[in-house]
């Protein structure tokens, strides 16, 4: 292969990955006030988006923070009552 096709072949899975990310992502958005599991679809559009884009992947370290600290306090609640 000539470095053309490789930078060619090497753009199209970047965009590849962009638009199932985004696709996903703005499924689950719709989600949110359409019937489905948002709160799965989300996170996984974002762990597409997390190959490409590093806002993604704060995104989804922040949101995996807040679902760590819910689980806890629900597992804490749990135990007191």
């Amino acid at each position: 292969m000539t470095a053309f096709m490789l930078k060619t072949v090497k753009q199209a899975k970047k965009l590849i990955i962009r638009v199932i990310g985004f696709t996903v992502l703005l499924t689950g958005l719709a989600m949110l006030v359409l019937p489905g599991p948002a709160f799965i679809v989300i996170p996984i559009g974002l762990g597409i988006l997390a190959v490409e884009f590093a806002w993604a992947r704060r995104l989804l370290k922040k949101a995996k923070s807040r679902f760590n600290k819910q689980k806890r306090n629900f597992n804490q609640s749990k135990k007191a009552g």
